[in-house]
């Protein structure tokens, strides 16, 4: 049977639900993720994922592995609706003679998703990042007081941690609305591929299960083909992401270096932390990613959208 014509309402619902559902799911592995890429060599936390969770549950409660949640939780809809809506629409656009899709027009279909997705990706990215490795910024203090005793200047520098709000108000007041968006350019360098990785190779592999060139993949070929795509991709570009991390972070730790830009940064990281420093957290953000994307990707061809808009009544002119 020939796949039916999904609606923009429905793409958006179905892009929406499949990311709220996947960031419930995997949001304690992006926090270990972000503190361990942001830290560097001298006063290092974290010895691997499974340490920085033990220690963020013991110093900051279960729910402290969700510190930043209510971010990504808020705006995940909307960049994962872009995302997959964006994809379709340029995968139709350039399939308008009715011919199958080259691997060239593929990718370019996955590079105008990722243009697209970062304009509410750089925000949330910014503000969860600053919630995320506020606990990291505190323990190390916290450790640092405690070696320097009670009255240091140390000691007195531990402080509350800030909400979103709080820093969405700062970064309005100082830099106005670009300041939500700094690290702009090393989000599209890390989307922009991700998305021409992932969306031509979850598309060949998903075709592996078509019975019929027109049919649909089984339930279970959707998802590992979107599990597959999405860590395959996710480790391609994880560089990208550990240089992004670090540009977005506002606050540093003890004797941690300070960025000026892309290049600098990837500079600095190289002489000071070597080449296996652009590969932190890649793991963890393939343990993210895979999941994250094969549970959007089943939803999607699952076609949830769709039957929460025909449970409307249908309007008549």
């Amino acid at each position: 049977m020939a796949d039916k014509q999904i609606s923009l309402p429905a793409k958006l619902i179905n892009g929406g639900i499949a990311g709220l559902i996947g960031v419930t799911c995997v949001f304690p592995i992006d926090l270990a993720k972000t503190r361990l890429q942001n830290q560097q060599n001298g006063q290092r936390m974290y010895t691997s994922m499974s340490d920085c969770l033990i220690k963020t549950i013991r110093s900051e409660g279960y729910f402290g592995m969700y510190r930043g949640a209510a971010v990504n939780l808020t705006l995940v809809t909307p960049e994962k609706a872009i995302k997959l809506a964006a994809n379709d629409f340029f995968r139709q656009a350039l399939s308008k003679d009715g011919k199958k899709l080259t691997l060239v027009k593929e990718m370019l279909a996955g590079c105008g998703a990722g243009m697209c997705q970062v304009i509410v990706t750089t925000p949330m990215e910014m503000l969860k990042i600053q919630l995320q490795d506020a606990g990291r910024l505190a323990a190390q203090k916290k450790l640092m007081a405690s070696q320097a005793g009670p009255n240091s200047a140390v000691a007195e520098s531990v402080t509350a941690r800030p909400t979103a709000i709080q820093i969405s108000r700062q970064l309005l007041r100082s830099d106005g609305i670009a300041g939500l968006y700094k690290g702009l350019g090393a989000t599209l360098l890390r989307d922009v591929p991700f998305s021409i990785i992932y969306f031509p190779l979850f598309a060949n592999l998903n075709k592996l299960g078509q019975k019929t060139p027109d049919g649909k993949s089984p339930f279970f070929v959707s998802f590992l083909s979107g599990c597959a795509a999405g860590c395959a991709a996710a480790v391609a570009v994880n560089p990208c992401d550990v240089i992004k991390t670090r540009l977005q972070s506002l606050q540093r730790g003890v004797n941690e270096d300070t960025y000026s830009g892309i290049i600098d940064c990837a500079r600095k990281i190289w002489r000071s932390e070597g080449p296996a420093a652009f590969l932190k957290g890649a793991y963890c953000r393939a343990l993210v990613i895979a999941p994250l994307f094969g549970i959007a990707q089943v939803i999607y061809f699952i076609g949830i959208g769709e039957f929460l808009l025909g449970l409307l009544p249908s309007r008549r002119d």
